[in-house]
């Protein structure tokens, strides 16, 4: 168990904390969904009504040669002023760090915000470098790691930093790291995982981390159709991982071996083109027409999957069972999430596009927990360590 801010002395301290505001924004720079602002709103509030003297710091999109400033901060810092009701001392400078930037984090009293400008406009914070780590800890006393979305990779902000400043979580983190380490580690059964979304390479580690884990394992999205060309069913113009047919058998052998029931797609809503207008039918897996592709599920499958979801105690969810963008081809998609919004048990959102569906169907608050960290939360179902976990203290 790692220490959080609740396990160190902060009044009067300068502390420095990793959040991850990189948010939406439109072609004016106006920020459209401010979710990972106000998720880190606890950690922040309560380091300030407990007298720290506050440094946040973040990254935003990903800017390719230096101080892109179409990715600063300042709307953040703008969005942040409002919701704290309270001045955020922001200095822009394409060095993160300047000699203004030092003297201010210097002169910071206690409740005092200083938000520092977007770490990657310095490419020394993905490469983890060690000194552009050093001038980041030289700003405070105490790190907190407060960025689910950013603690899979080991950067500055997120890991290096850890070694030269006391490391805890805050509010985010821990709840992060407790629901999706958990739902794994001990969950009530029956437990159920749906994953879903294109690749099945990029579900592969989970999927083989799950087999044995999970009582039952639900199998839908673009990943789907790799599995039903696998076992020898025509999948039209579907997506298609050919060099992953081989591996989809084994993990369906592997869950024979190991008990975990695999459900796939029994119907699929087909159509011949990828766009909304496209004229829909719904055929059988296995008659699948040569010339169309795969674009949601079918009630027949949704009748399966959704009473699988019912009886369970446990569900996580990751990657949507169909292109839900598109109106035609949500149903799927939507009828897992309101089955699981009214499960009853724990259902925790692995991130990513299942948040958005979540989000997009008004089903957010009927869900234990929505991770704000896709890429985190595939590594954490994986079974994988986390840098930005792994550096912190240990209880």
């Amino acid at each position: 168990m790692k220490k959080t801010i609740k396990d160190v002395e902060v009044t009067g301290k300068r502390v420095i904390v990793r959040c991850d505001f990189n948010v939406p924004q439109d072609e004016d720079g106006t920020i459209t969904d401010d979710i990972r602002i106000t998720s880190a709103l606890p950690t922040i509030n309560y380091l300030l009504e407990n007298g720290a003297k506050l440094i946040l710091m973040s990254h935003l999109g990903r800017p390719k040669d230096g101080s892109d400033m179409k990715y600063t901060l300042a709307p953040v810092a703008e969005r942040l002023s409002a919701l704290l009701k309270k001045e955020i001392f922001f200095i822009s400078t394409s060095e993160i760090i300047d000699e203004r930037v030092r003297q201010k984090a210097a002169e910071l009293q206690e409740g005092e915000v200083l938000l520092l400008e977007n770490l990657r406009f310095r490419k020394e914070e993905t490469e983890n470098e060690s000194n552009f780590c050093k001038e980041l800890a030289s700003l405070a006393e105490i790190f907190v790691n407060d960025a689910f979305g950013t603690a899979h990779r080991a950067h500055c902000s997120t890991a290096g930093i850890a070694e030269f400043l006391p490391a805890v979580s805050g509010f985010l983190l821990e709840q992060e790291v407790r629901f999706m380490g958990d739902a794994i580690a001990n969950p009530e059964r029956p437990f159920v995982a749906i994953m879903g979304g294109a690749k099945v390479g990029d579900k592969i580690p989970v999927i083989e981390n799950l087999i044995g884990k999970v009582d039952s394992l639900i199998i839908g999205g673009g990943m789907a159709y790799t599995f039903l060309a696998a076992k020898g069913l025509e999948i039209g113009k579907s997506l298609l991982e050919e060099d992953k047919k081989d591996l989809a058998l084994s993990l369906l052998k592997k869950g024979e071996e190991e008990g975990t029931k695999i459900l796939l797609p029994l119907d699929i809503v087909v159509a011949a083109e990828f766009k909304n207008e496209a004229k829909a039918e719904i055929v059988d897996a296995d008659k699948m027409p040569s010339a169309l592709m795969g674009l949601d599920i079918g009630p027949k499958t949704i009748q399966l999957f959704c009473e699988e979801i019912r009886k369970a105690k446990t569900v996580v969810w990751n990657g949507p069972m169909g292109v839900f963008e598109m109106p035609s081809f949500a149903a799927g998609t939507k009828a897992v999430a309101e089955t699981m919004s009214q499960n009853g048990g724990t259902t925790v959102i692995g991130g990513g596009d299942s948040a958005a569906a979540v989000l997009a169907f008004g089903l957010s608050d009927k869900m234990t927990h929505i991770s704000t960290g896709g890429g985190a939360s595939l590594k954490l179902l994986a079974g994988k360590t986390l840098p930005g976990v792994a550096a912190l203290l240990e209880k």
